[in-house]
């Protein structure tokens, strides 16, 4: 993982990489070392950050963590480095860390990519150092085109390079999202939505008219299905096309109820049920959002004008439940997530407790995030339901503050994670 866009100053930058455990992993002595090799394919040298260089550096990138020679070892980019590895000598601010930093938050890069953003003292200078991970669910994508790096040549991968990252992502399977779904046939994934809906989302136009990939290939490009050779459905695969998810996912659905009181034994007044693709879930769900939000009108003092103020905003609300569908645990598990809306408040369930560099204690914190489901993470922004990684919750607690509601509350538990909202005053 990397420090997302939340963060306000470099020294929080710092802290948090330092917290998780993620400051240098690669050591001043390797670094040089990769400088003064100009035959290395896992260095990439930017003498700044002007001109065209932070698009290149985020092709750079998604390349390294596609990582098609398979090093298996980080890839490293150098800002304020010659070509031939001598010091450009600029000037690293905390501003600079911040914007490259932002390059994973942004959402241009899906899946997610693991890189961590440092300023380190090299042959008597300071430099940006990104280290980028190998990615476990290749291909990664930057604005829709895949990147890969080998020798000096970085460019768009070939329908066979993709083939051969999506043979890798299968080797190197370590999520539940992408893993396949034993004995579900092909035709359980829509093909129309897929081919008119999704696609053209997902992937950039000129790339998609570069070439000739079939329907199976361009499936298992997005992880849709296992791989070209085994074109079973995958678990992100049924929760974006699929035509019954939840026949092949039981848990993959959303429950609603509307409780008359504040407690679970209250009359419950409005139950649903919202499942189907994800697209449909969250979409059903936002419009059940919006028609159980009660506006309380009061009236200025001394005045006719009406002020009306929801009793939640709604934007806290959609944060906090397409978390809890982003992150929630798919696996050994048929519960549902959760939406009980009592009078005085309200509570999200998420069916997953922490996952990876998240922990009980610093859940929630500016910076601190991790992926249970990458690759549903990358659907969940190509269908415009997320717009930047890591800055849910900040969003959620902001639009709360604004509408004078308490604050966000949560209780953080090995497998499950409870959100509650409560009513504004």
């Amino acid at each position: 993982m990397s420090v997302v866009c939340s963060i306000r100053s470099a020294a929080q930058l710092a802290c948090v990489q330092t917290f998780l455990g993620l400051v240098t992993i690669v050591t001043d002595d390797e670094l040089i070392q990769l400088l003064d090799s100009l035959e290395s394919d896992r260095v990439e040298r930017k003498r700044n950050w002007a001109g065209g260089a932070p698009t290149a550096i985020a092709q750079a990138i998604c390349a390294f963590a596609n990582d098609l020679p398979r090093h298996e070892q980080p890839g490293v980019i150098f800002i304020g480095a010659e070509d031939d590895g001598a010091p450009a000598r600029i000037q690293v601010t905390d501003q600079l860390l911040l914007t490259v930093a932002d390059l994973k938050g942004d959402g241009r890069m899906l899946p997610p990519p693991s890189l961590v953003v440092e300023r380190r003292h090299l042959k008597g200078a300071d430099m940006v150092v990104v280290t980028v991970t190998p990615s476990d669910t290749p291909p990664v994508r930057f604005e829709g085109r895949v990147w890969i790096r080998i020798g000096p040549r970085r460019g768009i991968a070939t329908a066979q390079d993709e083939r051969i990252l999506n043979e890798k992502r299968r080797y190197r399977d370590r999520t539940f999202d992408i893993r396949p779904l034993t004995s579900c046939p092909l035709h359980e994934l829509n093909r129309h939505v897929f081919e008119n809906e999704y696609l053209p989302r997902a992937v950039a136009p000129d790339v998609l008219e570069a070439n000739g990939r079939s329907f199976e290939q361009r499936l298992a490009a997005l992880g849709m299905i296992a791989s070209i050779d085994d074109p079973t459905p995958t678990v992100v695969g049924m929760l974006t096309l699929g035509n019954t998810p939840r026949t092949w996912l039981p848990c993959a659905y959303v429950q609603f109820l509307r409780i008359r009181g504040t407690e679970l034994t209250d009359p419950v007044v409005d139950e649903q049920e919202f499942d189907g693709t994800i697209d449909l879930t969250l979409r059903r769900l936002d419009d059940k959002l919006r028609a159980t939000l009660a506006n309380a009108v009061d009236f200025t003092s001394g005045t006719t004008t009406e002020i009306r103020r929801s009793a939640y905003p709604l934007v806290a609300l959609q944060q906090i439940v397409r978390n809890a569908v982003m992150h929630r645990n798919y696996e050994g598990t048929n519960a549902p997530v959760r939406v009980y809306w009592f009078d005085d408040r309200i509570e999200i369930t998420n069916p997953g407790g922490p996952y990876g560099m998240v922990n009980r204690q610093n859940f929630g914190r500016p910076g601190v995030s991790d992926y249970r489901n990458p690759n549903l993470a990358a659907v969940l922004k190509t269908l415009g339901f997320v717009q930047r990684f890591g800055v849910g919750i900040a969003q959620a607690r902001q639009a709360l503050v604004a509408n004078g509601n308490p604050e966000l509350e949560f209780v953080v538990e090995d497998a499950i994670v409870l959100a509650t909202i409560r009513r504004a005053p």
